[in-house]
C-alpha cells in the first residue's frame, strides 16, 4: 500500500470540508467531487503499484474522517449553505432523537463507504489505461 499517496489524495477531503463550509455551495459540489476522482484515480493508477481499488476505498475513508470533522467542527457554517442537509438533519433528530452531530458522526462513513466503492472502482478502471510508473 502506498500510504503517502492514501494520505496526500485524502487532503482532497479536508479542502471539501472547508469549501463546501464557506464557498462551494450544493449546485458545485458534484462537479468538484467528480474532477477530484478523476484526479484520483489517475494518480492511483500512476502511482500505486497494485491494490488499486483498494487505494481508492481508502483515500475516501480518509476523505470521510476530514470531512465529517470538519462539518461538525464548522457545522453552523455548513448547514447555512446546505439547506437541503439541515432539513433531512432536522427530520433525523424528529424521527430517531439524533443531534446533528450524531446524525453528521452516522451518515459520515455511510458516505464515505459508498463514494469509496466509487473511487475504487475509478481507481481499479484507471489503472486499465494509465500504466503505474
Amino acid at each position: 500500500m502506498n500510504w503517502k499517496l492514501i494520505i496526500g489524495l485524502s487532503m482532497f477531503g479536508l479542502a471539501m470540508g472547508l469549501g463546501t463550509c464557506y464557498f462551494i455551495g450544493p449546485k458545485l459540489e458534484p462537479i468538484c467531487w467528480l474532477v477530484i476522482f478523476l484526479v484520483c484515480a489517475r494518480q492511483v493508477a500512476k502511482y500505486a503499484e497494485d491494490k488499486y481499488f483498494l487505494h481508492g476505498l481508502l483515500i475516501s475513508l480518509f476523505n470521510c474522517i476530514w470531512i465529517t470533522g470538519i462539518h461538525i467542527m464548522l457545522s453552523a457554517d455548513y448547514l447555512a449553505r446546505h439547506s437541503d442537509e439541515a432539513h433531512n438533519y432536522a427530520k433525523m433528530n424528529a424521527q430517531m432523537g439524533m443531534t446533528v452531530t450524531q446524525a453528521m458522526l452516522v451518515m459520515g462513513p455511510v458516505i464515505g463507504i459508498a463514494s469509496g466503492l466509487v473511487l475504487g472502482l475509478f481507481c481499479f478502471i484507471a489503472s486499465k489505461f494509465f500504466p503505474e510508473g
